[in-house]
């Protein structure tokens, strides 16, 4: 399997993305293409004594940073390394494309290039976050902060199969992310994608409120854009605050106390470590885009990349395409003998 790096997006790029990629090809057994200035990544890998069995480049001497407007990527850069690599990616040259740049140029990118999935209106973000009885991916994550009811519905049915292709959670729950539980509760928004939900297939229980959402009372957990990075960035910034909390607590009690609590305390951090996840999938595209976080080390890419390559062998775009076609085929129905 091929999977495409951009090697010149993030903060620690190109390094990072080059350690990522190394290590993929040797522990996933992946072919990792880099999308970025081929020179200075081969003198940077003989600096750094890493080796490039298994890896190949996709030369580009043209950047986007975060700066750059999001439509800059089918613009003014459109040779850049996160529209070269998307436009391999469309163009059959491997099976899945991942980046740490610009989240807007991204989304723009992927979706005018290797373009959306027939029928999805909108590509959502979709991260994992990990809860008391595994994890929940969160549809729409930022991507788009006003959407309508059908969106949302199509939000479910995209997370419904990541969880149940890449992360085998068999008929995962969903949930509509609310101000209360009861089926009158939120706005419009809500209470017409709580009525449209309730006629779907999917393993709908409802409602929640955001304090249900560690419980893991649902492994999708729908809404729009806007809530739901407000929820993510709360559940980074209370992550990092507990870990911290909790260290303080431990190394409080004296070595003997902090070494027994070590592990627990390591696994608990790891929980919420970005790192270990790999990226947010941004689900909707013709095929695997995976958005790994600004901030990734080498880590992070090994880990992206990993993501990246489970998506394709679950053949989640696929199904998802497939599963809208018989979305589309019931309301057919019922439509026609409505009438």
């Amino acid at each position: 399997m091929r999977i495409i790096l951009d090697a010149m997006g993030g903060d620690n790029a190109p390094l990072a993305p080059l350690e990522g990629a190394a290590r993929a090809v040797k522990e996933l057994g992946v072919t990792v293409v880099l999308s970025g200035d081929e020179q200075k990544l081969r003198a940077l890998a003989e600096e750094q004594g890493i080796a490039l069995t298994g890896i190949e480049f996709l030369h580009t001497d043209e950047v986007i940073t975060m700066e750059d407007q999001p439509t800059d990527v089918i613009k003014s850069k459109k040779n850049c390394s996160m529209a070269v690599g998307l436009q391999a990616l469309a163009d059959d040259k491997a099976e899945a494309f991942v980046s740490a740049g610009n989240s807007g140029a991204l989304l723009v990118g992927a979706t005018m290039i290797p373009r959306r999935i027939k029928g999805i209106k909108r590509a959502a973000m979709a991260p994992v976050l990990p809860t008391e009885t595994g994890h929940a991916i969160l549809l729409d994550g930022g991507a788009n902060t006003e959407c309508r009811p059908e969106m949302l519905v199509q939000f479910a049915v995209m997370g419904s199969i990541y969880m149940e292709k890449v992360m085998g959670v068999p008929s995962p729950a969903v949930g509509i992310i609310n101000n209360g539980t009861e089926e009158c509760k939120g706005r419009e928004l809500e209470q017409e994608t709580y009525k449209m939900l309730r006629q779907t297939d999917l393993n709908f229980i409802g409602n929640l409120e955001a304090r249900d959402v560690p419980s893991g009372k649902a492994q999708v957990l729908v809404t729009d854009g806007f809530t739901g990075n407000i929820v993510l960035k709360l559940y980074e910034g209370l992550g990092k605050f507990f870990a911290g909390k909790m260290k303080e607590l431990f190394t409080g009690t004296g070595k003997i106390g902090a070494l027994f609590m070590m592990d627990k305390l390591s696994a608990f951090k790891d929980a919420f470590d970005y790192k270990k996840v790999g990226g947010a999938v941004l689900l909707g595209i013709a095929k695997p885009v995976i958005k790994a976080h600004g901030s990734s080390d080498g880590e992070a890419f090994f880990h992206a990349i990993r993501q990246a390559r489970n998506c394709a062998d679950g053949r989640v775009c696929e199904t998802i395409s497939a599963a809208l076609a018989v979305m589309k085929a019931s309301q057919q129905t019922a439509d026609a003998g409505e009438n």
